[in-house]
């Protein structure tokens, strides 16, 4: 391995231009939010505004959970309409969001059910429970209703957008979200969904804690800049690691237990050296040649690693056994993050053997130099709630890591389900004893 100290141009990916053809790109997030469940199959459609004017949108009354690229719909400039069917009945209210939003290329508008839930009670989830949520989404507002299909739906949320809304709850109806691009909004929808779904949660287990501005401007404001290093040949352990990072990431997203934008997870190869996931990247289709290396403290030449390189590398460092390590946002487990109540594993005897006791970080623990964050987390604790910003699992292999990541979530969930039963009853000192016994937990 060289190190290389020329200053290399990198491109920002998320600048780069789309080659995707609308229909395709359209197609492709239409499955994914369908497969997250985050629509139904005859609910939500997207729309495209490409360089010429031309709208291109899903269509009506076609299976979302079935769309191909020869049903998406184009509406012409001129107001011609081509394609196999009629486009959403919901055309109106893109069109006039385009009109009044000449910096917005592409919609989503789908019925999530945190979201509609908030629609309901003609309300909008507050995103400051975590800077990224708060990011992502934007500028956040509310459409009075109409009736669906109408023009008068597109001037009330036309109005919205007007005032500078990205995302934009629908009175009794859903949430419409704009961006400059489309996987710019569907990353803004997921985040909205992802916060309203956390509070909702979080307010079933006690008072919910918001980040304030200096909060919000310190995680804003971090960053970090390692040199560069030309890498070798890569071993046969290097493109392992490299696939499993990506299969489990992928599997994470589909679980939700990470969101496209949010989230790191990195593999050991020795003693300072370890593969992590790059910035400003969708976690869920990220190929092995994306995933960085970083050797002593240097990144791999070409690619950006993920802004918590410092604390992986912090994590490694304290603890020769840990493997790998994953920064996450799992909903049930990071509505713990945005209150004060302790997570208490001592509920099954897979819980506290997996992960023993779970206690919260300080917030913005993880940004600080130092490696603070190496004090909380270790295979000796190997999940820690990071307080307004999710959670964090060390294990001696990236399968190890993941399956206390799932076991974390599942864990988190059932103790919030509990809750709507009766009092949470907790295994006495006696079985802990017996369980640290049994299977030699130190």
């Amino acid at each position: 391995m060289r190190p290389n100290v020329a200053n290399v141009a990198e491109k920002n990916m998320s600048n780069q231009r789309s080659l995707i053809h609308p229909r395709d790109e359209i197609t492709q997030t239409m499955a994914r939010i369908y497969g997250y469940r985050m629509t139904t199959t005859s609910g939500g459609n997207l729309s495209i505004r490409d360089e010429n004017g031309d709208i291109w949108i899903s269509p009506a009354r076609v299976d979302k959970g079935n769309l191909t690229r020869n049903d998406i719909v184009c509406v012409k400039a001129d107001g011609t309409v081509d394609g196999l069917h009629p486009p959403s009945s919901e055309f109106p209210f893109h069109k006039a969001i385009y009109e009044s939003r000449p910096d917005i290329r592409a919609i989503v508008h789908a019925h999530p059910v945190a979201l509609v839930a908030y629609s309901i009670c003609q309300s909008v989830p507050n995103t400051r429970l975590f800077h990224q949520t708060h990011s992502v989404s934007g500028n956040v507002g509310f459409a009075p209703y109409a009736c669906p299909g109408s023009e008068q739906l597109g001037v009330n949320i036309a109005a919205t957008f007007a005032e500078g809304c990205d995302s934009v709850i629908l009175e009794n109806h859903g949430v419409v979200v704009g961006g400059d691009s489309l996987p710019c909004a569907f990353q803004r929808f997921e985040a909205f969904e992802f916060a309203g779904k956390t509070l909702i949660k979080a307010q079933q287990l006690g008072p919910v804690r918001y980040l304030d501005d200096e909060q919000l401007q310190t995680a804003h404001d971090r960053s970090v800049d390692l040199p560069t290093f030309e890498p070798g040949v890569a071993s046969a352990n290097e493109r392992e690691l490299r696939r499993q990072l990506c299969d489990f990431l992928r599997r994470g997203c589909r679980q939700r237990l990470l969101i496209s934008t949010e989230g790191s997870f990195s593999a050991r190869l020795d003693a300072d050296t370890f593969l992590i996931t790059p910035t400003q990247k969708d976690r869920e289709r990220l190929t092995p040649d994306d995933i960085v290396l970083v050797h002593h403290g240097q990144r791999e030449l070409g690619k950006k690693a993920s802004r918590a390189v410092l604390a992986h590398r912090a994590i490694y460092q304290n603890d020769p056994d840990a493997k790998a390590v994953v920064f996450a946002h799992p909903v049930n487990a990071t509505a713990f993050s945005v209150t004060d109540v302790k997570f208490n594993t001592r509920t099954i005897p897979e819980s506290y053997v997996f992960l023993l006791d779970v206690d919260h970080v300080p917030y913005g623990v993880q940004y600080l130099a130092g490696g603070s964050i190496a004090k909380y987390a270790s295979t000796h604790s190997p999940a820690s709630i990071l307080d307004n910003d999710g959670v964090v699992v060390v294990g001696t292999s990236v399968l190890d890591a993941f399956d206390r990541l799932e076991v974390l979530e599942a864990t988190a969930e059932a103790v919030i389900n509990a809750g709507a039963i009766g009092k949470v009853a907790v295994m006495p000192d006696a079985v802990i004893d017996e369980l640290r016994s049994a299977f030699n937990l130190s």
